[in-house]
C-alpha cells in the first residue's frame, strides 16, 4: 500500500525506529506450513469477496465502484501499514505546533525525542498487532485499504473452538461494513481525519507544562486505573476536550456497532455458525487475564470495548423504531452523527433527526 510519507526527522517520532521495534517485539503467530498460510490467505480473500454482497443488501448502504481486494497481512505489515498512516495523521499536526510556537528542538534533542517516542509507539504497535483481526485503514494522505490479520484469524477461530471458513466471513462482514460505511459516505473519512488532527492540536503538551502534567498523571494514574474510562488520556485532557473526546467517542461506538449489528444480521443462511461465533467470541472479550486487562485499560482499549456494545444498542433501537432506511439519515451530514447523550438514549437522535 502505498502512503505519502513525512520525513521521520519532521515529526516528533523515529518512525522507522517504531517499526522496527514493533517489529522485534511482537510474539509470532500461531504456527502453520506454508501450504496451510497460503490456503488462508486464499480463503480470506474468498471470505472478503463473499461478504460485499450480504453487507450491501443488510445495511442498505451502497459504496461506488468495484471494491479493491483486502490487503492480507502478518503481524510485521499491519505494524508497518498503522506506523504510516500514524505519520501521516501526527507528524503534519506537529509541524503546525512547532511553527506556531516559533520554535525547534535541536537535531540532537530531536533525534533522541525521536527514539524514545519511537520505541513507545512501537511497543504499542506490537501489543495491538497481536489483537487486531481486521481493519479498515483511513491512510491519512494515501489509499484507504481493508486490512485482515491472517495469523491473528488463525489464532482466534482456533481459541474459539469455531468453523474457519464461518468465522473469516463473520469478520470480513465487520470489515467489510467499515469500507462500505466510508466509501458510501463520501464525507466521512475527511471528517473523521480532520476531527482527530484538530484534537491532537488541542491536546498536545505544551513543553514548559510537561514536567506538571506527568506528576499529575503519576498522581491521578492509579485511581484512573480503578475507575476505567480512557486511559491517560483523560488525566491529561481539559472539560471541554473531554467533550470533544466524547463526541468522537459517539462517532466511533455508531461505527463499530453499526459493524457489529450488520455482520450479526446476515443471519445463518450466510453464516450457519454465527450465532456460535457471536456467543464465544464475546465470552473470550470477557475472559482476558489480569495483566490483559491492566494493559486495555491504561490504553482506554476497555472504552473501545463499550464502544461495540452501546454502539450497537443505539444502532438496533433505532432500526427497531424507524427502520434501517431510517436509521440511515445517520449518514446524512456530520449534523446527524449522534451526539454523545443519544448513544446512549437512541430516541433522542429519532427525535431530534426525524421531528
Amino acid at each position: 500500500m502505498t502512503v505519502t510519507q513525512m520525513p521521520h526527522a519532521a515529526g516528533p517520532v523515529d518512525w522507522a525506529f517504531a517499526k522496527s521495534t514493533g517489529a522485534r517485539l511482537v510474539p509470532p503467530g500461531p504456527k502453520v506450513s506454508a501450504d496451510e498460510a497460503a490456503g488462508v490467505v486464499a480463503s480470506i480473500r474468498a471470505a472478503s469477496r463473499r461478504a460485499q454482497a450480504p453487507v450491501s443488501e443488510t445495511s442498505r448502504l451502497h459504496a461506488p465502484g468495484e471494491a479493491p481486494p483486502p490487503l492480507v497481512v502478518d503481524r510485521p505489515t499491519w505494524i508497518g501499514i498503522n506506523a504510516d498512516s500514524m505519520s501521516a495523521m501526527v507528524d503534519p499536526v506537529f509541524v503546525d505546533i512547532v511553527a506556531r510556537r516559533n520554535q525547534r528542538p535541536s537535531a540532537a534533542v530531536a533525534a533522541v525525542g525521536g527514539k524514545v517516542t519511537g520505541g513507545e509507539a512501537g511497543a504499542l504497535l506490537a501489543f495491538m498487532a497481536s489483537k487486531v483481526l481486521g481493519q479498515y485503514d483511513l491512510a491519512p494522505e494515501g489509499t484507504p485499504r481493508l486490512l485482515l490479520v491472517a495469523p491473528n484469524l488463525v489464532h482466534v477461530e482456533r481459541e474459539l473452538g469455531v468453523d474457519p471458513e464461518d468465522f473469516r466471513l463473520w469478520v470480513c462482514m465487520h470489515e467489510e461494513t467499515h469500507r462500505v460505511q466510508f466509501t458510501a459516505v463520501p464525507w466521512l473519512r475527511d471528517h473523521m481525519i480532520d476531527r482527530a488532527r484538530a484534537l491532537a492540536r488541542e491536546m498536545a503538551p505544551d513543553p514548559d507544562q510537561l514536567q506538571d502534567t506527568l506528576s499529575r498523571i503519576s498522581r491521578q494514574l492509579p485511581d484512573a486505573l480503578k475507575k476505567g474510562g480512557s486511559g491517560v488520556v483523560d488525566l491529561i485532557a481539559t472539560p471541554e476536550q473531554r467533550e470533544k473526546l466524547a463526541q468522537m467517542t459517539a462517532v466511533m461506538s455508531l461505527l463499530e456497532g453499526h459493524a457489529d449489528v450488520i455482520m450479526d444480521e446476515v443471519g445463518p443462511q450466510v453464516i450457519p455458525s454465527v450465532a456460535q461465533i457471536r456467543a464465544r467470541f464475546n465470552e473470550r472479550r470477557q475472559g482476558v487475564g489480569a495483566f490483559d486487562r491492566l494493559l486495555r485499560r491504561l490504553l482506554g482499549l476497555e472504552a473501545k470495548m463499550r464502544q461495540y456494545r452501546d454502539g450497537a444498542v443505539f444502532v438496533r433501537a433505532v432500526i427497531d423504531e424507524v427502520g434501517m432506511d431510517g436509521f440511515n439519515q445517520v449518514w446524512s451530514s456530520p449534523e446527524t452523527l449522534p451526539l454523545p447523550r443519544e448513544i446512549e438514549e437512541p430516541s433522542a437522535w429519532v427525535a431530534r433527526v426525524h421531528r
